[in-house]
């Protein structure tokens, strides 16, 4: 019987508060939910130790500059990473990619044992490859499903992203207070390795084949085509897609830059008396407040949006909410409103932006959601860094510009932003129409899961 003709078991309608989930979906759908929370779970566990260290050592402006040598390692990493797409199955993949990383950890914890320093090499690392995690699961994501399933089912696995956060913050948060650094590192290194079990129990579903714009593949196929930059040169809509995520991290990072410093200024005052301390906690509860945001936007406002609105229409929301939090920034530069600007800013973009932006690429080919996607959400993400950074640098040491200045140079970003993310609206509508007229196929035979 098809999943049109069944009738909804109980996950199914457990689930249809929150997006419309078909008959035969819940199962896949909360696999790949559990899949991105341990991946969220695990990054945060790290990014709460990295905070302190890079901040404390060597300021915000080391912090923002650091970037540009996260772009540099990215070159390599991606030129290795589509190498091996072109060898190995998606599976196998994945798991290159999640035991390297597993393993880099247990070397990091082994040098802070012997009391090497490693604030900033480690910071550089966390930035390398935190992003080629994500990037990695949403590849994924994208193949397992077709642009109708996609669009439904995104705000459903979204939320194991918005609550990984969560949980990992707050988890951070309090085991910062009984664990030390090189435990938690082991902690995340282990959750890591656990992740492939999910991986494994998706990719072994015979309705979770490969797919490429309406073609099922076998599950062991690898990739094929041009590399990941190369593709990105020569789709327009690719491109455009790059320059939202430049914008938008370049803004963020603004951003970040703007209560970084203030934060540092509140915590060097002579009314503080432990300022790590300080630090370590305001970053715990603010990473806190910005996932419950996004889970709540995920949970309640995500699904709607994108069946009522469209993907296109959602990648407009997060500029207007970041260009009102950078207008109120420029008019009240206090550490109480600058901490509500970015909560507010952060939440949409861990909740309706990412998965927006990642709905982006059902409509691309399986190639483009692997390679270009992954230089896409860690070389262009790295870029907007360091676009950042050389706007920080210029500010501070060439024209003297005060710290809320940053703020209004925000405001102009934010604009441009919107027309671009107005443009990929209009390309993703026509792509959306050519993916759904031609019938799906199904492969005559699919190989077993390796």
């Amino acid at each position: 019987m098809s999943a049109e003709t069944r009738a909804p078991g109980w996950p199914e309608r457990l689930l249809r508060p929150f997006a419309e989930v078909k008959a035969g979906e819940a199962f896949t759908a909360l696999v790949l939910t559990a899949t991105i929370f341990l991946i969220l779970t695990s990054y945060y566990l790290l990014k709460v130790i990295r905070e302190p260290l890079i901040l404390l050592s060597g300021g915000a402006e080391v912090k923002a500059y650091a970037a540009a040598g996260q772009a540099l390692l990215l070159i390599p990493v991606l030129r290795a990473h589509g190498a091996i797409a072109r060898r190995v199955s998606r599976f196998k993949l994945i798991a290159i990619i999640f035991g390297f990383v597993a393993s880099n950890l247990i070397v990091f914890a082994l040098l802070l044992r012997a009391h090497v320093s490693i604030g900033l090499s480690f910071y550089l690392w966390v930035g390398t490859f935190n992003y080629l995690l994500v990037a990695t699961f949403w590849s994924f994501a994208n193949d397992v499903y077709t642009p109708e399933q996609g669009k439904r089912l995104f705000a459903i696995v979204g939320v194991g992203s918005s609550v990984g956060a969560l949980a990992g913050a707050a988890l951070a948060s309090f085991l910062l207070k009984h664990l030390s650094p090189l435990e938690l590192m082991l902690a995340a290194s282990a959750l890591l390795v656990v992740t492939l079990v999910p991986f494994a129990v998706v990719n072994a579903q015979r309705s979770c084949c490969p797919k490429d714009r309406g073609r099922e593949l076998t599950k062991d196929e690898p990739l094929t085509g041009a590399g990941g930059f190369q593709a990105l040169l020569a789709d327009r809509y690719l491109l455009l897609i790059g320059a939202i995520t430049i914008l938008a991290n370049w803004v963020s990072n603004s951003g970040e830059y703007v209560l970084d410093k203030t934060l540092i200024e509140v915590a060097r005052s002579s009314a503080i008396a432990d300022p790590a301390r300080f630090v370590g906690q305001f970053k715990a509860e603010y990473f806190w407040w910005v996932n419950l945001v996004a889970v709540i936007g995920q949970f309640f406002v995500v699904s709607r949006v994108l069946k009522y609105l469209g993907v296109g229409t959602a990648l407009l929301v997060l500029p207007v909410v970041a260009m009102g939090g950078a207008l109120a920034i420029v008019l009240f530069p206090v550490l109480g409103l600058i901490r509500v600007a970015k909560v507010a800013e952060k939440g949409t973009e861990y909740s309706l932006e990412t998965t927006a932006v990642n709905a982006l690429y059902l409509v691309v080919s399986r190639d483009a959601k692997y390679k270009a996607k992954a230089v896409i959400d860690t070389f262009l993400v790295r870029t907007g860094d360091v676009c950042a950074a050389a706007s920080i640098w210029i500010g501070t040491h060439l024209l003297s510009v005060r710290t809320y200045g940053f703020a209004a140079v925000n405001v102009v970003l934010t604009a441009t932003w919107f027309l671009v993310a107005w443009r990929v609206r209009a390309l993703h509508l026509a792509r959306s129409g050519a993916i759904e007229s031609p019938p799906f196929t199904t492969a005559p035979s699919a190989a077993p899961s390796t």
